[in-house]
């Protein structure tokens, strides 16, 4: 069974893959991401958004690149498969159906 904190990661998760296919060009900063998960309530460390943004990297979901000390993300295929059905990726949650 899955622990609390890893749950609210599994969700974090899939919500950043949700905002990068809705951004232009598919990419966002940690910035900007750690402002859409307080948002959907999850008031994190912007070192805690990172590490989720690197565990999807981890996953070949997103692409990394850094701006400084900034970390921006862009979605790869594998975090679009995830988002329409086509494959799960392990440690992020499912998107809902419709």
């Amino acid at each position: 069974m899955m622990n609390y904190d890893d749950f609210l990661a599994t969700d974090a998760r899939l919500i950043i893959l949700k905002e990068l296919a809705q951004q232009p060009g598919h990419s966002a900063n940690q910035t900007i991401l750690l402002k859409v998960l307080d948002t959907f309530g999850h008031r994190r460390s912007r070192e805690w958004v990172r590490q989720q943004m690197r565990y999807l990297a981890d996953m070949n979901a997103v692409q990394m690149t850094e701006a400084g000390t900034v970390l921006i993300a862009r979605l790869k295929q594998a975090g679009r498969d995830h988002l329409e059905h086509r494959i799960k990726l392990e440690g992020v949650d499912a998107p809902s159906e419709g």
